[in-house]
């Protein structure tokens, strides 16, 4: 069923009081590709053929120009346009050239680094060894992590771990802050106010420290749409970036849909409770066989979405009960890395979840997604 297929069905069905107070859709968007000149080095050209990947869109080419000429490169580009690629080629590029080189790459999840991860050693197979690289954060194993700080050449780690447990420690990571070619920072709308703040003070000292260890690396970031992508990554990172946000990327048909929960009181103006509304069109889009996430904006509208969406569901198809899990910050390690898994894998219809998610999942495998409340 479509955007629009599951529109009419619920705004023809009993339970519907008018609650869709606007629908906006977007129209398909064909790709624009550019030639790379230079081409990328045979090995990692021939494993994107591999993987399909014969054409590179406008804005991957435009970034990894601008990174080969040794710039700072911001890249804003609509979701699922491939923004990854943007440092993962120049990285593994210079990777493959240079064995000496080494790349860090900051995220503001876990669950983010570790989707990142499986795509670079995608990516990477028959490119780069896997010993060489890894995540280091807290759910990292003490004895993996001093092999990485001292055989890793590209590491993935947060702002926190960076600032905590790498930076505090620098003559021990030494070897790894001399040869630093690059930096990656992904999802940098994430960083604003105080913690953003507090981020480009970390990111500051360790440009510091690689200075004092002899290097003087490029900076790559990446932000979801925003007004002022360059002003953020500058006055995060403290120097010149270049923009690049001519999106190349072809585009899918889009629908928003507005969904104002109805009035249970007229005189007092109240209304029906968003969670409950967004349970019933989980539920709904569930039965239908729709690939959704639904975000809440705390840890208990995760759970009580997925609680009430279940619930719903048992009742009309008991067999896809299931196929709902929640998804927040909090679970261990384990749980986290299998619900992402059965996410990946096609094994569940849905997930609820906070911005612990959010942030960590390939949302192009996704037909659905609700916003549970003002998302700011």
């Amino acid at each position: 069923m479509d955007a629009r297929g599951f529109l009419k069905a619920v705004t023809a069905s009993r339970a519907y009081r008018g609650q869709l107070a606007y629908v906006k859709e977007l129209p398909v968007r064909e790709a624009r590709y550019a030639e790379l000149e230079p081409p990328l080095p045979p090995a990692l050209a021939a494993r994107l053929v591999e993987l399909g990947i014969t054409n590179i869109f406008l804005h991957q080419t435009a970034a990894i120009a601008s990174v080969r000429s040794g710039r700072n490169v911001v890249v804003t580009t609509g979701t699922a346009s491939g923004k990854s690629l943007c440092y993962h080629l120049p990285v593994l590029e210079r990777l493959l050239l240079d064995p000496q080189a080494r790349a860090l790459y900051l995220f503001p999840t876990k669950a983010l680094a570790q989707d990142q991860l499986r795509g670079l050693f995608r990516l990477g197979e028959g490119v780069l060894p896997p010993e060489q690289v890894g995540t280091y954060d807290g759910d990292t194993p003490s004895h993996q992590r001093r092999k990485l700080r001292d055989e890793g050449r590209l590491i993935l780690t947060n702002p926190d771990m960076l600032h905590q447990g790498i930076l505090p420690r620098h003559p021990a990571w030494g070897h790894f802050f001399g040869r630093l070619s690059f930096v990656v920072i992904d999802e940098i709308h994430t960083y604003r106010g105080i913690f953003g703040a507090n981020v480009a003070n970390v990111l500051r000292r360790l440009r510091r420290v690689c200075r004092h260890y002899g290097s003087e690396p490029i900076f790559i970031a990446c932000s979801a749409t925003i007004a002022n992508p360059r002003e953020l990554a500058e006055r995060l990172v403290g120097g010149e970036f270049t923009l690049v946000d001519e999106d190349g990327a072809p585009r899918g048909p889009k629908v928003f849909a507005f969904w104002n929960p109805p009035r249970l009181d007229e005189g007092t103006g109240e209304r029906r409770s968003a969670n409950s509304e967004a349970a019933e069109l989980l539920a709904a889009l569930v039965g239908e066989g729709v690939r959704t996430i639904a975000f809440g904006r705390a840890r208990v509208v995760a759970e009580l979405l997925q609680r009430y969406a279940a619930e719903l569901v048992a009742r009309r198809h008991p067999g896809l009960a299931k196929k709902i899990r929640a998804y927040r910050g909090g679970y261990l390690p384990a749980e986290r890395r299998e619900i992402e898994r059965q996410l990946f894998a096609g094994d569940l219809l849905a997930v609820t979840a906070t911005n612990a998610l959010e942030l960590g999942i390939d949302v192009g495998d996704l037909e659905a997604c609700l916003i549970v409340g003002y998302p700011g």
